[in-house]
């Protein structure tokens, strides 16, 4: 089976390397990345002919279909045209979260995927991990009653809020989406997920609180470099990045802010581009910590938090169930009996449960499990394709709106303004 990478980065890297661990299977077969480095190094690694390297995702749609599926992994704004293009082709496409930055191009993506015929998945990877089997097994096998609500947690992480959505490409809506969509899709889709059952009903609040002009300290630098307050401060571009490389760590964040895996080369890039500036000094716009209230149709509810002011941790989740409740943070589930008072704890912990070991081993079983699709033509291997992802996604959409409008957001009616409105999108309407 042959795969197409268009975007060398972060995630188009780590999908690539677990199409590599199915060698005798499938094969990385062409590239497309702007930047050469990364271009090289990727195409290099899995032997790649001069022929099929590509700085444009363009390049490869203008040649006629030349292997069986593509892994879309540009920047969001690009989904839209990309996604179209190679489906228009006849590819088998694994899109990388989200769908697009805004409602409109999301239905356009989710009417043309249904459209197309092929294989078509989101990487929510979060639905793929043993973790999440595990726990909705559990669930599904009533080991704690009918689910009455949930508690999910996403602590994003004071240095990752810092790294990527204040100093980096998702620090502002204009650039790329709101936080929500940018960040958290992943765990509105999840909780949809073990849910089972439709959101009837949304609310959210939140907004940027810390990281604007009027909370820099006083004497404070535009650069942390040159900054007197520099080791007073938790978010320091030296504390972050240079520390760490003087500590020989040059993987993540440190990979993503140059192609020279050096101190010198991290203490230049801090220097000089975006990620040494000062975190109260940046055009950031998006929050930093957000809620969501949901009320599913069946009358259960959850609530959702995103907060950047944690430790670089698991996501963590309550289940409360009428014979019991759950507790779970990615590497373990508790159970406790309501009828025994006993408590039981299962492991599920991946061999790497880092962020470089793919979001706790779902990277790898979304990888599996696309191409155990495309080989056997069995569709039931995907659970995060169009209809699922369109779903979730319009939760996050009506999130938005509700955070921004300060309403209650009934979710029924806003999916059909989007899904069945002409005037929104003159292609986006749904199967009657």
């Amino acid at each position: 089976m042959k795969f197409i990478i268009l975007g060398a980065g972060s995630r188009g890297s780590a999908y690539a390397r677990h199409i590599l661990e199915n060698k005798d299977r499938a094969r990385v077969v062409a590239v497309a990345e702007p930047d050469p480095v990364r271009r090289s190094s990727l195409a290099d690694l899995h032997g790649v002919g001069e022929e099929n390297r590509f700085s444009e995702w363009k390049e490869v749609a203008e040649k006629d279909r030349f292997a069986d599926a593509v892994v879309i992994a540009v920047q969001d704004d690009m989904h839209l045209e990309s996604t179209l293009a190679f489906l228009k082709k006849g590819y088998h496409v694994l899109l990388e979260k989200p769908l697009a930055p805004s409602v409109e191009d999301c239905c356009r993506i989710y009417m043309a995927a249904k459209a197309s015929g092929v294989l078509f998945a989101v990487c929510h990877v979060l639905r793929y991990t043993t973790y999440t089997a595990k726990m909705k097994t559990l669930l599904d096998q009533g080991v704690i009653g009918d689910i009455v609500s949930m508690q999910h947690l996403e602590p994003v992480g004071y240095y990752h809020q810092a790294h990527s959505f204040v100093r980096g490409n998702w620090r502002n809506e204009k650039m790329s989406s709101p936080m929500l969509l940018a960040k958290a899709c992943h765990d509105l889709d999840w909780i949809r997920y073990i849910m089972d059952s439709r959101c009837e009903s949304i609310t959210s609040f939140g907004n940027l609180r810390h990281f604007k002009i009027e909370n820099a300290p006083e004497n404070s630098a535009e650069r942390c470099l040159d900054c007197a307050c520099e080791t007073e401060c938790p978010y320091s571009a030296k504390k972050i990045y240079i520390k760490r490389a003087e500590a020989g760590d040059l993987d993540w964040p440190n990979r993503t802010i140059t192609n020279d895996l050096t101190l010198e080369g991290v203490r230049s890039a801090i220097e000089t581009g975006p990620y040494g500036r000062c975190v109260y000094r940046c055009d950031n716009d998006v929050v930093d910590h957000q809620v969501v209230n949901m009320l599913f149709e069946d009358g259960r509810t959850a609530s959702f938090t995103m907060t950047a002011f944690t430790d670089m941790v698991g996501r963590k989740t309550r289940v409360f169930g009428t014979k019991g409740c759950m507790e779970g943070d990615q590497d373990h589930i508790k159970i406790l009996d309501f009828l025994t008072d006993e408590e039981v704890e299962i492991e599920t912990s991946p061999e790497d449960s880092t962020i470089l070991g793919g979001h706790g081993g779902g990277d790898k079983g979304l990888i599996d499990a696309f191409i155990n699709a495309v080989e056997t033509g069995d569709r039931s291997q995907i659970i995060s394709g169009a209809e699922e992802t369109i779903e979730s996604h319009m939760m996050v959409f009506a999130a938005e709106r509700s955070r921004r409008e300060r309403a209650v957001v009934n979710m029924r009616e806003f999916t059909a303004e989007h899904l069945e409105s002409s005037s929104v999108n003159a292609g986006c309407k749904s199967e009657k």
